[in-house]
């Protein structure tokens, strides 16, 4: 099967291109990266109302829209200063939504009432974030759950929030090692999720007045978490891969300490994610990705909704279901694929109507975009890798300059659909290659542990397999490769230039580590509980001093001869200021030619548009300067 997949994949990049683009047009950079003009779409509880957000003065702010479409969108926040980080409907008159300062990553809640417009921060207090736990939808008519770092920045307690009154309530107070909680269907904070060293455990308790009680201890390594309560609050839906190597859908019987049955499991990939409905108590479906994603339905009326709307839409479409109202009569759906962006759409499950609402970049043209194809091959040490390949439309794929980009994480995956950054540089002439490194989510428990203290080890002989197996398709330029990505990306940027330093023609890192030894020093509290867990994976800055040393690329800054591209985020809270700041400094003393953007308004990674639109001008500049021609 995989030697299949690998000569399709040859295929359709090298033997067809007849849905791609004759000629290149050359779009302007602003048009792949200015804010959506509509996106994060919404259902208020009742169905009377849609939200979605839209740049307002070059800031996403929320807007609301009867769902009769009747009468125009009408914008109810003015936000200027930063980008919105998530928002819900409390109820169909008020909606609460998360904003930081500046990219500190401490999240304010805000109200906002629909009518009014009138608008309230409800935890204005500095140095704390707070997050969602619980909407207590018919729980409550104006309290919500939240968890907060609030008495101590190391860990998050659990908080009664009033919405309408501001008043807040310590409900549930953390021990120090839990690092994640969980309700039941009536609002009960039922679960914990602690983390000690390299063991993690789960907490149980029936009732709120009942002590916890540990079911489940594992190490790190296997993982039981996404839990979703059964309809009669006593039994649990979980994403688990106890036991096996790939994360399967099952249900755990709580009293019984046991897997009652495995709802479902592929054989290749991870389960990614799966929906409940909240009307019926039962599961929906489940989604996991293989080289895109795929979707399983248990609920027959589910899935012949599915059906029926993916009847109406292109078949190279991919289809997702976003959010409902609290009938589940009325449905946001998103569909996309490599060339066009994300489109929203009503779909009215009483009428069978199926309605555009927007599409998120109406000003890009699909025609002009390139293919984005999934590629195989095998590293250096026989393990399958998975990537994608995007080929410039209307080039001949020979001799091509390439940027290689790298995710982030590293535990995330790329995934096939559409993406602004692989389409821009695409159509600047580059092919793209992406890697689904060792230690990408998704394939599976033994694939992620690959990857435990190989940060610039065998996880860059990956990427430079994936660059070599490229040379030799003819389709890259040897003289003319670049790698670039954010966080773990900056760092194997970083690592590419100095371990590889013959592969590369330069490196753009975004927000990436130059020295474990500082990043661990800085690391922020609250991440105190899963700090040896990291040293697992990574390093241990004591036992592994020597590894450590070894993979930091300040410290062998020698061997860099190319020129860099470095932009950071003053407020990062992760990847601090100072990682940029010293290889600066180091390849400024060597002499080395290097540019350096720092933005004293984001963090770890840039929000505001103005911003993007400056560092993508840059490193297109960059890019253009060093991939111009051939070195013969």
């Amino acid at each position: 099967m995989k030697k299949i997949l690998l000569f399709l994949s040859l295929l359709l990049i090298f033997g067809s291109s007849s849905n791609a683009a004759t000629t290149t047009t050359k779009i302007p950079l602003r048009d792949f990266f200015r804010t959506e003009e509509g996106a994060w779409y919404k259902i208020s509880p009742d169905g009377k109302m849609l939200s979605f957000t839209a740049p307002y003065k070059s800031r996403t702010n929320i807007f609301v829209q009867p769902t009769d479409l009747r009468t125009e969108a009408q914008r109810i926040t003015e936000i200027k200063d930063r980008e919105i980080f998530d928002y819900y409907w409390k109820d169909d008159s008020r909606i609460i939504y998360f904003k930081d300062i500046d990219g500190d990553e401490n999240y304010h809640l805000f109200v906002v009432n629909v009518q009014t417009k009138e608008t309230t921060d409800l935890t204005p207090f500095e140095g704390v974030d707070c997050e969602m736990l619980d909407l207590l939808d018919g729980v409550s008519e104006d309290e919500v759950l939240v968890i907060m770092n609030k008495e101590n920045t190391e860990a998050f307690d659990v908080y009664r929030l009033n919405i309408k009154t501001s008043d807040l309530e310590l409900i549930v107070k953390n021990p120090g090692n839990v690092i994640n909680w969980a309700t039941d269907h009536n609002g009960v904070v039922r679960v914990a999720f602690t983390k000690d060293g390299t063991n993690d455990s789960v907490y149980y308790r029936d009732t709120e007045e009942q002590s916890f009680k540990k079911i489940i201890t594992t190490t790190f390594k296997e993982k039981f978490f996404s839990i979703v309560f059964t309809s009669d609050n006593k039994d649990i839906y979980a994403l688990s891969d106890r036991g096996r190597d790939k994360i399967a859908l099952v249900k755990y019987n709580i009293n019984e300490d046991k897997e009652d049955e495995i709802l479902f499991q592929h054989q290749d990939v991870d389960v990614d994610s799966f929906s409940y409905s909240k009307k019926h108590g039962t599961l929906s479906s489940v989604d996991y990705y293989t080289w895109k994603l795929e979707h399983v339905f248990f609920d027959k009326e589910r899935k012949a909704i599915f059906d029926y709307i993916s009847t109406q839409l292109p078949s190279d479409m991919v289809v997702e279901f976003i959010t409902s109202d609290q009938d589940e009569s009325l449905f946001i759906i998103k569909a996309y694929s490599d060339k066009v962006p994300n489109s929203y759409y009503l779909y009215n499950d009483k009428t069978k109507e199926l309605k555009k609402l927007a599409d998120s970049r109406p000003w890009l043209d699909s025609d002009n975009m390139s293919d984005t194809k999934p590629i195989q091959y095998k590293s250096r040490d026989a393990l399958t890798i998975n990537g994608y390949l995007t080929l410039p439309a209307g080039k001949d794929p020979k001799k091509l300059p390439v940027v290689v980009v790298v995710h982030g994480g590293p535990e995330a995956r790329d995934t096939w659909g559409f993406d602004p950054e692989i389409q821009f540089l695409a159509n600047r002439g580059y092919a793209v290659l992406q890697v689904n490194y060792r230690g990408s989510t998704g394939y599976g428990r033994s694939f992620w542990e690959s990857s435990f203290k190989q940060w610039g080890l065998k996880m860059q002989d990956d990427l430079t397999d994936g660059v070599q197996w490229l040379i030799n398709q003819g389709v890259a330029d040897p003289s003319r490769i670049a790698i670039y990505g954010g966080s773990y990306g900056g760092y194997a940027a970083l690592a590419g230039v100095t371990f590889t330093p013959d592969l590369y023609a330069c490196a753009v890192d975004y927000v990436g580590v130059s020295n474990f030894f500082t990043f661990f020093e800085a690391a922020p509290a609250y991440w105190k509980p899963i700090l040896e867990m990291m040293y697992e994976e990574m390093g241990d800055p004591v036992k592994d001093k020597e590894l450590l040393t070894q993979i930091s690329p300040l410290f062998h800054v020698d061997k860099i001869k190319v020129p860099v591209f470095i932009a950071q985020g003053a407020q990062d809270p992760r990847v601090n200021k100072k990682e940029s700041d010293q290889i600066v400094q180091a390849l400024k003393n060597r002499h080395i030619k290097v540019e350096y953007m720092v933005k004293m308004d984001e963090g770890h990674g840039f929000l505001n548009e103005e911003n993007k639109l400056e560092f993508y001008k840059r490193a297109e500049k960059f890019l253009g300067q060093c991939l111009a021609a051939p070195k013969n």
